[in-house]
């Protein structure tokens, strides 16, 4: 099951464990902190955008009840990797990882059929300095095989009324990501922005939107990631709910300014 260039992660949740490749994209605290954001129920269908290692489904696994998880995923060795992982760990039965790109997920899902929808999407345009774009960092950065209105526009098809979309992304997109939500009837209702310490600017941020909710848009309270240089602040420890995250520097993540 698991191949030489790979290694076993120990989630340290409930026994959870997770496949990576170390030379590949492996994940950072974003997909801690998204999975942490996301609010699930007993019989939410939910979906999400670009799994890559499949750690956010897993992770909700051990946090959360919900009736299934349908996570997408392009690259094929990201894939495999991720629905081994769901193997290992026995999840079959709530989480299906589907190899396809998301932007076919009117495809296969009815309109309105669709409790949650979350993404930990490429953060950068396709005129962001990509160098090559079969690379698996490359394609996880940069809006190489979809972009940010195919994301939007492909939960606003999904969503029920009342249904949430939860991403995170960088401050630079945020108004992008406001009027394509308002675009597609998704109206944005919390955000929180995460700053790498007290004092400094935010370099991402979390957002919630429902399906044909009401405008009335919260700012929680910001998220603060170190209380100094390699010291977690004790909220970044509750979200990881870990005694070691060595494992898991925040060196892994799409936003490497964490």
């Amino acid at each position: 099951m698991i191949k030489t260039h790979e290694r076993v992660d120990d989630l340290q949740l409930n026994g959870l464990k997770i496949i990576q490749n170390p030379n590949g994209f492996c994940f950072g605290i974003d997909a801690v902190l998204l999975s942490d954001f996301v609010k699930l129920k007993n019989r939410d269908i939910a979906v999400e955008f670009g799994t890559g290692t499949g750690v956010i489904p897993i992770l909700l696994s051990g946090k959360t009840s919900f009736e299934k998880i349908y996570a997408y995923e392009v690259q094929h060795d990201v894939a495999d990797m991720a629905s081994r992982s769901v193997q290992m760990n026995d999840l079959e039965a709530r989480i299906e990882i589907i190899e396809d790109n998301l932007i076919n997920a009117e495809k296969r899902f009815s309109a309105q059929s669709v409790d949650a929808v979350f993404t930990n999407p490429p953060y950068m345009r396709m005129d962001s300095g990509i160098k090559n774009l079969e690379d698996q960092k490359a394609i996880a950065r940069h809006e190489v095989l979809c972009n940010l209105e195919d994301i939007i526009r492909t939960a606003g098809y999904l969503l029920k009324d009342g249904g949430n979309l939860y991403m995170i992304h960088r401050p630079n997109r945020l108004v992008d990501i406001v009027a394509l939500c308002r675009q597609y009837r998704i109206e944005p209702k919390e955000i929180r922005m995460i700053h790498p310490f007290a004092g400094k600017k935010p370099n991402i941020f979390l957002i919630r939107c429902t399906k044909y909710g009401r405008p009335d848009l919260k700012f929680l309270d910001p998220l603060i990631v170190y209380e100094k240089p390699g010291v977690y602040t004790e909220e970044i420890y509750r979200i990881y709910s870990m005694v070691n995250m060595t494992s898991f520097a925040a060196g892994n993540a799409k936003n490497e300014d964490l």
